[in-house]
């Protein structure tokens, strides 16, 4: 008993180390003010796709940024937007490589929330009950949104679509598992308090993707 009550105190002093050396979400990064309104989680849905493609997370987030400074942060805006706009902005985010494409991408995905669910993801939550699998796939109808993109996405929208948390995916149950904590969503929802578990989710893909972040950790826990 003593050793398993031992092994949960460890757990607990690692998720806290987490928190505080590597927790900030990457909507926090980018400066959305995460709420469920339209505008919100669009901007997280533009942040999900720019991440989800082969360059660095950094310039996907700065690439958001500079589309939202140039007024692209609801589907209205980003569909009258011209297409040179859009590069424009992505290229003063250094996002150049894919820019030309994702240029394109989001002007047809911003076309298909404002079709399909009139520009609201409320609208989609709401169709798909809930559920995580079933808006994992309509996420990915947006151009740009695969599995990965989709994942990105519902990892920080369960801050506020409460029916989807806890959330993990394969990416953060790998880092999870580098940390020697469970990798199962609800022990690892145990491990912290609901505000936060977007954030300890966060600082798990973190882990996944360095071997120095889960060095911080484990120092900051000693």
């Amino acid at each position: 008993m003593a050793a398993k009550t031992g092994a949960v105190k460890e757990r607990a002093r690692v998720a806290e180390a987490l928190l505080e050396t590597h927790g900030t979400t990457w909507a926090e990064q980018a400066g959305i003010r995460l709420r469920d309104t339209p505008a919100s989680l669009y901007q997280l849905l533009v942040l999900a796709m720019l991440i989800s493609a082969r360059i660095r997370a950094d310039i996907a987030v700065a690439a958001a940024r500079c589309l939202s400074e140039a007024g692209m942060r609801d589907a209205r805006r980003m569909a009258a937007a011209d297409w040179q706009e859009r590069v424009d902005a992505l290229g003063r985010g250094g996002y150049r490589r894919y820019d030309e494409r994702t240029a394109t991408m989001l002007g047809k995905g911003a076309e298909l929330l404002l079709r399909r669910w009139h520009g609201d993801l409320r609208r989609l939550h709401q169709e798909a009950d809930g559920d995580p699998e079933a808006l994992r796939e309509r996420l990915q109808e947006f151009p740009g949104i695969g599995p990965v993109g989709a994942d990105v996405f519902l990892r920080e929208a369960q801050a506020v679509w409460e029916d989807v948390r806890p959330y993990v995916d394969d990416l953060a149950a790998e880092g999870a598992k580098r940390l020697d904590l469970p990798r199962d969503a609800e022990e690892l929802a145990e491990l912290v308090a609901p505000d936060h578990f977007v954030e300890l989710v966060a600082g798990l893909v973190r882990a996944a993707r360095s071997k120095d972040v889960v060095e911080d950790v484990r120092r900051a826990a000693a």
